[in-house]
């Protein structure tokens, strides 16, 4: 593959603690763009990523997807010569390794694959980072994926690459929690090939906005299972 346009698209809400971190670990030279997508934040975040180097746009309604749309709209609303080839979407709370970035574009690069997933379960991970519930979560929604549509299926992770036709085709739709995995589940029943490489996982900074309150858990929870059996 020629020199591909990849642009990151980061959804942050009261991320202003973490923002910064999580821009200037992503590698020099990698990428054309990044876009952080100010979702409904009362903190400083929006300045803090302008601050850090990114395109910061507003997403007023609060959703995990809602950022991430808002994120595609303006990446691919551009003239088409500069619209990215590749799209990577990372978290905004400094739990992902950004460095690790050129591991999940290797297997696009070689054409081995068209979404490839950053694996929690696979990597290592710090200690407190997946919460029990995220783990149990995490690990129910795999082994539905495994059961309805094959594959080695292990995690959700938000960390990801997929290229932009692909992306496209799957026309994604969800607003909140579901994202992430309304594109594995998208890209299964399309027979777009997905890999997971191993990433490594830290301590979020900050308290999570799903796993760090009983509503939020048990809202992503049934979300993600309403998703899985939507399309089954």
């Amino acid at each position: 593959m020629p020199q591909p346009r990849i642009s990151v698209i980061i959804p942050a809400h009261n991320e202003a603690q973490a923002i910064g971190l999580v821009l200037a670990e992503i590698p020099a030279g990698l990428v054309q763009e990044v876009i952080v997508v100010d979702n409904n934040s009362t903190d400083a975040t929006g300045p803090a990523a302008r601050a850090g180097g990114a395109t910061v746009l507003r997403e007023p309604r609060p959703g995990y997807g809602y950022a991430c749309l808002a994120g595609m709209a303006y990446a691919f609303g551009k003239p088409r010569a500069e619209q990215p080839d590749i799209v990577v979407f990372l978290d905004g709370d400094h739990s992902d390794y950004p460095e690790q970035m050129p591991e999940l574009l290797a297997p696009l690069l070689r054409e081995q694959a068209e979404l490839v997933i950053g694996s929690r379960a696979l990597g290592e991970r710090e200690r407190g980072a997946l919460l029990p519930q995220q783990r149990f979560g995490n690990w129910l929604a795999a082994r539905l994926l495994r059961l309805r549509y094959g594959g080695n299926v292990t995690d959700l992770g938000p960390f990801r690459a997929i290229l932009a036709p692909a992306l496209l085709s799957l026309r994604m739709a969800d607003k909140t929690y579901g994202w992430t995995v309304e594109m594995q589940v998208k890209a299964a029943r399309q027979g777009l090939r997905t890999v997971e490489v191993p990433v490594r996982y830290r301590r979020r900074i900050g308290t999570s906005k799903v796993s760090g309150t009983v509503r939020g858990t048990i809202g992503a929870g049934y979300k993600i299972l309403w998703t899985i059996f939507r399309y089954w």
